[in-house]
């Protein structure tokens, strides 16, 4: 029998919540790797390189990989003969080391979890409370998995009661498409199949908390049929040739996992969850000896990669810009941004729109601006601004036609593609979309050099900010011809991977 002490329960909860808000897990890392040293397509490889530099950059300052540090997840199996010396409960321990992780004052996490969802939507400002799924089982120890899962990826997730006749695989190529590039690929499909609803979602979620090895049981060859459907479903998926952030290319998927369940003979469910380029989550043992010791990686483990400016790139002043100089910028375009940008999301849009139909004035003028789409980590010692990288744009889209037509906005910058009504409206108003690098949060927050609220304040990180940049590497995704590289792009590369197996 094994005693459990509260303060060692919340303390290993909240160090192992900051050690995966910057320490990659070293599989991932390595898995971005492989796919970065064989990919073919430019515009892919720089995505790929600045997520990897990244995660160095996050691994050697101790600060969040991504800005969305995400809605922690955590699976708990507890021993039958565990005794809990404690006054609060499971439940409430978790939660407490939930607050202290994305409370501390030397790497502050944004806290992003909303109470009463389908009323007010107020934010609960310490990241609490966090989803927590129970297991009881023989011995005296409990094992914990953490996780942090943000909400680009979270949000991509897929779920089918098929019949039992039906394909696994073939609903999965038929569905990967429609989730677009907002779970910031690359990253790992996590499936849950059998059971009921619940369990196949379940299932799907703790699926992710296993390390990236499809390349050993490639290797060893299927000894079932799940993993012979692993096999199947990562070639059909990179087979599809949507690449690194959607740009189009040979990897969008590093892996795949696969938890299933028996179910009803009548049922086949199956649930699709997406892990994204921020991967997060770490893992460890109590037995009353203690809090849990999590061991740092080595920096030697992350790779020597650099971000090469190369001749396709054009450096801009967003002080000076013009709708003639936009008009020159072509679909897959790198541009190094300079100069003062807005900030805004889904909160702040939502608020402007509201205004312009109550015939109020906005309290920042849009014209000839650009508007980035963030909602930054807090600051901390000497930094201007904490990780700060995109948020997924079609959250947006509704927004956008009325923005440009009532502001004279002249551009836009967030993660992934945007929406058929979003580009129509981009072309109509001859306006431009730019796409920063999901997952590579705090080597965009080293770009930025000033900051200061304008509007907004009460929305926290969803505030509207003035941000000064120097040198922010953005991919021109829309046109202003109404061109979209999240279109061109992977149609190309599927072709090609399909020309490339014959």
């Amino acid at each position: 029998m094994s005693v459990i002490r509260q303060d060692d329960f919340i303390s290993s909860i909240a160090d192992a919540l900051q050690f995966i808000s910057y320490y990659h897990p070293i599989d991932f890392v390595q898995g971005v790797h492989e796919a970065y040293l064989k990919e073919e397509n430019p515009a892919a490889k720089d995505a790929m390189a600045q997520i990897l530099i990244n995660s160095r950059m996050c691994a050697e300052g101790q600060r969040p990989i991504c800005q969305d540090t995400g809605i922690v997840t955590v699976f708990l199996k507890v021993g039958m003969n565990v005794q809990w010396d404690a006054k609060m409960s499971v439940t409430d321990m978790v939660n407490e080391g939930v607050r202290r992780a994305y409370l501390n004052p030397d790497n502050v996490l944004r806290a992003s979890i909303l109470a009463d969802p389908a009323g007010k939507r107020q934010n609960t400002k310490d990241n609490t409370p966090a989803v927590i799924h129970y297991e009881i089982v023989e011995g005296d120890e409990v094992h914990v998995d953490v996780a942090a899962k943000g909400g680009g990826s979270e949000n991509k997730s897929k779920m089918a009661m098929l019949n039992p006749s039906d394909s696994i695989v073939d609903w999965i190529v038929k569905t990967v498409p429609t989730m677009g590039a907002g779970w910031c690929p690359p990253g790992m499909l996590g499936i849950g199949i059998g059971g009921t609803a619940e369990k196949a979602a379940v299932m799907a979620k703790e699926s992710l908390m296993a390390p990236i090895d499809i390349h050993e049981l490639r290797e060893r060859g299927p000894q079932n049929r799940v993993e012979e459907l692993r096999l199947e479903i990562m070639d059909a998926v990179n087979a599809l040739g949507i690449g690194a952030q959607g740009l189009g290319g040979l990897t969008t998927i590093l892996d795949v996992k696969i938890m299933d369940y028996p179910t009803h003979a009548a049922s086949l469910p199956v649930c699709m969850i997406p892990n994204c380029a921020a991967t997060r989550h770490t893992h460890f043992t109590l037995n009353g000896n203690g809090p849990a010791v999590l061991t740092p990686p080595s920096l030697e483990d992350w790779p020597e990669v650099t971000f090469e400016i190369g001749a396709n790139t054009r450096r801009v002043n967003l002080d000076e810009i013009t709708p003639e100089a936009v008009k020159e910028w072509k679909v897959g375009e790198t541009i190094l941004l300079n100069g003062k940008m807005l900030t805004g999301r889904d909160a702040a849009h939502k608020r402007m729109v509201e205004m312009l139909n109550n015939g109020e004035e906005l309290p920042v003028d849009l014209k000839g601006r650009f508007i980035y789409y963030v909602g930054p980590v807090d600051p901390v010692r000497d930094e201007v601004m904490g990780p700060a990288g995109p948020t997924t744009a079609t959250r947006m889209d509704k927004f956008t036609r009325q923005i440009l037509e009532s502001t004279g906005l002249l551009g836009m910058i967030g993660k992934s593609e945007r929406g058929p009504i979003a580009i129509e409206a981009i072309k109509d108003n001859e306006a431009v979309y730019l796409m920063a690098v999901g997952g590579a949060a705090y080597l965009v927050s080293k770009a930025i050099t000033g900051a200061k609220v304008l509007a907004f304040p009460e929305m926290g990180m969803e505030a509207i900010y003035e941000f000064e940049v120097k040198d922010m590497p953005v991919t021109v995704a829309v046109d202003t011809a109404g061109e979209s590289v999240h279109n061109t792009g992977p149609a190309k590369w599927k072709d090609i991977i399909a020309h490339k197996a014959v």
